[in-house]
């Protein structure tokens, strides 16, 4: 347990960094919205792409990772909305509830993957982000149509916005690269490292920014009960869909690492555009990932008890 403290507790010091530089205002109130699209748009894609590249998947079951993420998001959303009446008062906030539910912070979650597991975390990380961020994306476009009211959101122009992502397009890179033999050639491995390091500390210090203390005040039960399926249950489902497929040992632990992410921030901004509840998603975010500094580890290492991998 302790070494996993001392592996993910830099990962949430540099948020709650991140956190403290916002509150100061420094370097300046709107360097940060900047910070992050070039994190986005760039370092983490590139950091993605040169990972995939390099990978060595031989000894991983690509498909059987795929198929127990696609279960776990169908199986997530089937619970969530089964239990909508007991969970929720209105379609707004059970939108927020469910985002809350079932989305995972890209940056934390990358974060953990290259701190626990090294170059195959990362590589098996990006492989399910390949399938988990384009599903997600759909799956809750899905549910803000259902539920969240007069506003109808326009598919045809999610999908494009989702085969767009930048994320997505940096994994498909990387495949393609893989897949190929091209790998990364002459000094092009160098200068990606080079410019792959920068991603993972500058996209946690993005997410420290992003919280918003002031609206954990009038969050209420929607908090908990997304904190409830994001944190415990959706971990407790990603170990019985490893158990069914029979993942490997480092498979079911990735399985369960992203089961037990906090949820993206950039929920704020769907729940926002789409007819959402936006001060509860705030607050959702923010309880998420405080709470997970503790929940993580903790997840991690009984789920490692249980395996009897300690």
């Amino acid at each position: 347990m302790l070494s996993l403290v001392h592996a993910l507790g830099p990962v949430f010091m540099v948020i709650l960094v991140g956190a403290f530089l916002k509150k100061l205002r420094f370097p300046s109130i709107e360097f940060w919205p900047q910070l992050e699209r070039l994190v986005y748009y760039f370092l983490f894609p590139a950091m993605l792409a040169t990972r995939l590249a390099l990978a060595d998947f031989s000894g991983v079951a690509v498909g059987r990772v795929l198929l127990a993420v696609f279960l776990l998001l169908i199986a997530m959303t089937l619970l969530l909305v089964i239990l909508r009446r007991f969970i929720s008062r209105s379609g707004p906030e059970f939108t927020s509830i469910y985002q809350g539910g079932i989305r995972f912070n890209t940056y934390v979650a990358i974060a953990a993957s290259a701190e626990l597991f090294g170059s195959l975390g990362l590589a098996l990380a990006a492989v399910i982000m390949a399938l988990m961020i384009p599903l997600l994306n759909v799956l809750c476009v899905l549910i803000f149509s259902l539920y969240a009211g007069e506003q109808r959101t326009d598919m045809r122009k999610t999908l494009i916005t989702v085969i767009k992502n930048p994320l997505i397009l940096g994994c498909l890179l990387g495949i393609f690269l893989n897949v190929t033999g091209i790998g990364m050639p002459g000094w092009s491995q160098p200068v990606m490292e080079i410019i792959s390091r920068a991603a993972l500390p500058l996209g946690l210090l993005a997410v420290g920014v992003a919280l918003n203390l002031e609206a954990l005040r009038s969050a209420g039960k929607a908090l908990f009960y997304s904190n409830l399926a994001k944190l415990l249950i959706m971990p407790l489902v990603a170990v019985g869909i490893s158990l069914l497929l029979k993942l490997e040992v480092q498979e079911q632990a990735m399985l369960v690492l992203f089961a037990a992410m906090p949820t993206a921030t950039s929920a704020y901004i769907l729940a926002r555009q789409l007819g959402g509840d936006a001060p509860l998603m705030a607050a959702i975010v923010t309880a998420q990932t405080l709470v997970a500094m503790v929940t993580l580890p903790l997840v991690i290492y009984l789920n490692q008890l249980a395996f009897g991998l300690v």
